[in-house]
């Protein structure tokens, strides 16, 4: 029999594909009368046109499913194919009443797509981009304590928490591009409230002059001075966290639905694997634009003759929110416009073919009700039926062990690279980008492609994440290896160049003893000696000018410092000295690694997910998931891993008698702590793996049409099987 064949990539993606409806057995119990051939074909068709005298993407994509000879019509509607009706749905694109042709020309699933990377490049961009740079930054204008700073950068996670089950099992049931719309709208405002205290507050001074930091300067203001009103407007750095956290919350669970619904099940990995890289982008683009902005003082057209590598000096941080914001603003009005479902989405309705794990107690087979998820009351039962779900809940632990990686990664590796090879926190954060936008986005879309390529179904995905996870839990092992810490006089050496005892500091020698040095003060200088030092103070440097090359400053007569070739006191230039780490490629390379193939599962997890539960609980399902994986994974996982590499820490700030944050970590002790959270995640996440696909119970073979795709003993192989009797193609 002669079947319509796709090979023009309709949906962007040149794959080609042939649909093959297998007979299933016949049933004596089977009394369905199927409509006839008209009514089917005018329905479809009213479902791909619309009543506008623009002519729609999807009229002549819905042309095969009706081309079929009155012989071969019985033959299609006999098999159990699903048969829904469109219900007159006006499926343009437009703003009510306004519905311009040109718009129609990307009411598609391309179209939807471009919009949706959009807004998920902004939101990465500004919430795991921005955030994440300029919280040094925030810290120092506004007088925010650690732990303040670190409230603020859970307020996202706090509120997406907070809204998942709401906007997930309402928007899943409602017009998901209007949720999507209004969402990246809420984001944009949170964006722009974000910068808002900039303007607010009164122009940043500096407290510095030339002298400050050398011998016998004014080291510090008081402790009573040194306070300030600004930290109240932590209250409004929240605020501009928790809006952002609630318009995202659409984006990752209605928009990863919205996609899957419109398009062939084989491409839906590949389309969700570009959005999701859109999304790994995001991050990267917001460490190197984030990184470049700290570069521009605050205050625009200011000239200070302080310089970045100062600890006093604050960069624009807020430059990048505003453009965020307005983007986000921008983009939100496109996504408003897109029907409830796109033209010719309802062919890919019919042809989808259930892989929902099979409860013992046919519980399942509730969700399958087309009422069933509209009210408030099927809110307990949805839950339930995912309770009983074993294969979707290990999934959801072991996508919350790896957000917990990626969490720590994101958070703390630009901290873990600053202090491996002694670089300042601009060049770590831009190193950091350069290092996750191959490896981040690279591994994102690899994954999608690779379910797509070899046609994997339910259980193969699952053992396609657990290769994965193995993968980086050996290469993991890297971390038994790290860079020697820069000699630090005081710190890791005492200043006579002997060994200093282990947990004892001891800043002041007979060379500064005279220069009324304070701790408060930390502004490392590299000797000409090779040996770094706490601060011009510490060094006793006396006078200080300006290298006209580089623009760093020199400071001169530094009676801690001996010259190379001759006798008295040596020079030092401020900022750290630099690490000649040999290890340096080898801990790249498998960092990168690393990298790779933990993005490499994510995508297929995510798959995995969306087809182990039913049809209607799909939306609610990634809602429920990603309470999940944030409440175990996203809001502790920096908790953990900041506290383990604490543990390491040499040299804490000394804020007026309170310790504050870590100025020299024990790159040994780095390594080793980020060894041990790394392993007992990813044991942790390799473990739920394996369970998850050894209990995972795909449907009976017989049960949908396109049997052939699952294999009768119950564990899906990693391809589809191919039918035994080749299908003739039209010529």
């Amino acid at each position: 029999m002669a079947m319509p064949q796709n090979s023009t990539g309709e949906n962007g993606f040149c794959f080609a594909q042939t649909l093959d409806f297998s007979r299933p057995s016949p049933s004596p119990s089977h009394t369905f009368e199927p409509p006839s051939r008209q009514e089917v074909c005018g329905t479809l068709l009213r479902n791909g046109t619309t009543s506008s005298s623009v002519p729609s993407p999807s009229s002549s994509s819905a042309e095969p499913l009706c081309s079929t000879s009155p012989a071969e019509e019985d033959t299609q509607f006999s098999q159990g194919i699903k048969y829904v009706s469109a219900e007159g749905e006006d499926l343009v694109c437009g703003w009510g009443g306004f519905t311009p042709g040109c718009l129609q020309l990307f009411n598609n699933s391309k179209g939807i797509l471009f919009f949706l990377c959009v807004a998920s490049f902004l939101q990465g961009m500004t919430v795991n981009g921005f955030i994440n740079t300029v919280i040094t930054s925030i810290e120092r204008r506004f007088d925010l304590r650690s732990y303040q700073s670190g409230l603020i950068a859970s307020s996202y996670d706090i509120a997406a928490c907070i809204c998942l089950t709401f906007v997930s099992y309402f928007g899943g049931n409602g017009h998901k591009p209007r949720w999507l719309g209004w969402g990246v709208l809420v984001m944009g405002l949170g964006s722009l409230l974000f910068a808002l205290p900039h303007f607010t507050t009164g122009q940043y001074e500096a407290r510095s002059a030339v002298e400050v930091g050398v011998c016998g300067g004014n080291q510090s203001l008081p402790c009573a001075q040194a306070g300030s009103s600004l930290s109240g407007y932590r209250f409004v750095f929240m605020l501009g966290q928790l809006l952002p956290g609630m318009g995202a919350t659409p984006l990752y669970t209605l928009g990863v639905t919205y996609l899957d619904e419109n398009v062939k099940t084989n491409y839906s990995p590949v389309y969700i694997a570009v959005f999701y890289t859109a999304a790994i982008l995001g991050p990267a683009a917001g460490y190197l634009v984030g990184g470049m902005f700290l570069n521009i003082y605050t205050e625009i057209g200011r000239e200070v003759d302080i310089t970045p590598e100062n600890t006093l000096w604050v960069g624009a941080w807020w430059i990048g929110f505003l453009g965020a914001g307005a983007a986000s603003l921008l983009i939100s009005i496109p996504i408003l416009g897109y029907p409830q479902r796109l033209p010719g989405s309802q062919r890919y309705i019919v042809m989808r073919v259930s892989e929902a794990h099979q409860i013992k107690d046919g519980s399942h087979k509730k969700a399958s009700d087309p009422d069933f998820g509209k009210t408030v009351k099927d809110l307990p039962r949805s839950v339930l039926l995912l309770l009983k779900n074993p294969t979707f809940i290990f999934l959801c632990l072991a996508g919350a062990t790896e957000a917990t990686l990626i969490a720590g990664m994101s958070t703390f590796g630009p901290k873990f690279l600053e202090s491996q090879f002694s670089l300042s926190a601009s060049e770590a954060a831009t190193f950091f980008g350069y290092l996750v936008v191959p490896a981040g986005g690279g591994g994102t879309f690899l994954g999608g492609f690779l379910v797509n390529k070899f046609k994997l179904r339910c259980s193969g995905i699952i053992k396609l994440c657990l290769l994965c996870t193995v993968s980086s839990l050996l290469a993991i092992f890297i971390f038994f290896i790290h860079c020697p810490n820069v000699p630090m006089a005081g710190v890791t050496q005492m200043y006579e160049g002997s060994a200093l005892p282990g947990g004892h500091l001891n800043l002041t020698a007979a060379c500064n003893a005279e220069c009324g040095c304070r701790q408060e003060t930390y502004s490392p200088v590299c000797g000409r000696d090779g040996i770094m030092y706490y601060s011009p103070c510490h060094a006793g440097c006396k006078k200080v000018s300006e290298n006209l090359k580089n623009g760093k400053k020199v400071y001169h007569e530094c009676s801690c410092i001996e010259k190379t070739f001759l006798p008295g006191p040596g020079n030092a230039e401020a900022g750290k000295c630099t690490s000649s780490c040999e290890k340096r490629p080898l801990l790249l390379f498998f960092m990168f690694v690393v990298i790779l193939f933990t993005f490499l599962s994510s995508i297929p997890a995510l798959t995995a997910t969306l087809r182990c539960v039913s049809d209607r609980q799909r939306s609610f399902a990634l809602g429920i998931q990603w309470i999940v994986v944030r409440t175990l994974g996203g809001i502790p996982g920096p908790i953990a891993f900041g506290s383990m590499i604490d543990k390491s820490c040499l040299l804490w700030q000394d804020q007026c008698g309170e310790q504050g944050s870590c100025y020299v970590y024990q790159n040994s002790a780095m390594s080793r702590y980020t060894l041990i959270a790394g392993l007992v995640y990813k044991v942790l996440g390799t473990t739920f793996f394996v369970v998850a696909c050894l209990l995972y119970k795909p449907p009976p073979a017989e049960s949908a049409p396109g049997s052939s795709d699952v294999s009768e003993n119950g564990n899906c192989g990693l391809r589809e099987h191919k039918p035994s009797l080749p299908v003739e193609e039209d010529v």
